[in-house]
């Protein structure tokens, strides 16, 4: 094996001094202790989906693909044990087949576990918050090769830290999920309107128990998505059509219009607004992680912040503005969700309900003049960058954002003193240990 790794956009990549891939936890225990030995720095790499210089390091990169086992299942509480490398993918069949599921998910499901956590990855639900809130405890492996476990009850401090943690703590090797019991889903996609959809926003919010929306620069179109729970019985798609939709229309269609915007960005304007056109309606029931799901393959970078709800029509608004400025052309949509807030310190909604706008720009075009101009914008109302995505903040910029930002720093400097777990990324953001 090579030393050397990519992210999943390929925008990201570095030559760590050591790359190991290791099959127990008690392995990574004496990986760990033997790098901070001999002073090396160590991160670990997910599955790659972060957009950000956060896994790159000289030092020991861990790849945890093997650590990836389910531990213990009580189906009665709902409570699943897991290695911190599982996928969310492996993870969804089989708490599928004990009859439980996640209570809510992103829209891809290639991520680990530990990686999906540690940066807060959500999804949209008014009243669910995001992935990391499911961590019922969480097993750390530290710097000397100590491995602890931290919960609400033995340390809560550490656990409300730990739940997102950008890996800054130590390596997590598994943790204790709280799961709920398997539902399925109506989907129903539909476009609006985006003026009829803002003057009405609170009521798709609150009145469905998922609601996001895409929205194209230069169209008045919202490509809406509704999925509620529903005690109808699972009437999926078939097979043929699943592919049609969500490989050859998402993925290979529309990564043809990207394609031609990116080698003709004065076509862009034209192409949002046939895009949004021929979006159509579509409507299933089915199993919640099939529908929260979707397959995504053109390669874009990204960068997302999350608001306070309050603002939500104010700063959707102001982004459609941008997006439809003239030199600012991006051939792919904004993504608009909703999550609850939640108590980990360092999550984005941390104690305030939320509203997630992400922007993208495709693979091979200039993203930096569009994302720092969203960026004004969302600054302007007191957002928090999602951690695995792009942005420009700093520990300077950031601290007065998060209200226990030192309660954080106090359990970093208790769990991991000497910085073990930091890189160029963790030090920009947090500040040096």
């Amino acid at each position: 094996m090579t030393n050397s790794w990519t992210n999943w956009a390929g925008d990201q990549s570095c030559r760590p001094a050591a790359l190991a891939v290791p099959r127990s936890r008690s392995e990574v225990a004496d990986l760990v202790a033997n790098a901070s030995a001999i002073g090396q720095r160590v991160r670990v790499a997910g599955a790659g989906h972060s957009f950000t210089d956060a896994v790159l390091t000289d030092g020991l990169l861990l790849r945890l693909d093997q650590l990836d086992r389910v531990l213990d299942v009580d189906q009665a509480s709902g409570l699943v044990r897991v290695e911190g490398g599982i996928t969310l993918h492996r993870l969804n069949s089989v708490l599928h087949e004990y009859g439980l599921a996640m209570p809510n998910l992103g829209d891809i499901d290639v991520q680990t576990v530990a990686g999906a956590t540690a940066t807060a990855t959500h999804g949209t639900g008014a009243r669910l918050p995001n992935l990391s809130a499911a961590l019922h405890s969480i097993e750390l492996t530290l710097a000397d090769g100590r491995v602890i476990e931290v919960d609400e009850n033995s340390d809560p401090e550490a656990w409300r830290a730990a739940r997102v943690s950008l890996g800054a703590l130590g390596v997590v090797t598994a943790v204790t999920l709280q799961t709920v019991p398997a539902f399925v889903l109506e989907a129903v996609e539909r476009p609006l309107a985006i003026d009829d959809v803002l003057a009405d926003l609170d009521a798709y919010v609150d009145g469905n128990d998922h609601f996001e929306f895409f929205a194209f620069g230069h169209s008045p179109i919202a490509l809406t998505k509704r999925n509620n729970r529903t005690s109808q019985p699972e009437k999926p798609r078939s097979a043929a059509m699943r592919w049609l939709d969500e490989t050859f229309v998402q993925n290979t269609v529309f990564g043809a219009v990207v394609a031609l915007g990116r080698r003709r960005p004065s076509l862009i304007p034209v192409l949002n607004r046939t895009a949004a056109r021929v979006a159509g309606h579509a409507h299933s029931i089915d199993r919640s992680y099939r529908v929260f799901v979707t397959p995504r393959m053109v390669k874009m970078t990204e960068m997302e912040y999350a608001l306070p709800r309050e603002h939500s029509v104010d700063a959707i608004r102001q982004i459609k503005k941008l997006t439809d400025r003239a030199g600012l052309d991006t051939p792919f949509p904004m993504e608009v969700r909703w999550v609850a807030g939640d108590d980990a310190y360092l999550s984005p909604a941390y104690a305030r309900d939320t509203c997630y706008i992400a922007v993208h720009m495709a693979r091979g075009m200039a993203w930096e003049p569009y994302f720092r101009a969203a960026e004004e914008i969302f600054d302007s109302f007191g957002g928090r960058p999602h951690w695995g995505k792009r942005h420009f903040q700093t520990a300077a910029t950031l601290r007065s954002r998060y209200p226990e930002w030192e309660r954080f720093a106090d359990v970093r400097r208790r769990l991991d003193p000497t910085g073990t777990f930091g890189n160029a990324y963790v030090d920009r953001v947090l500040g040096t240990a």
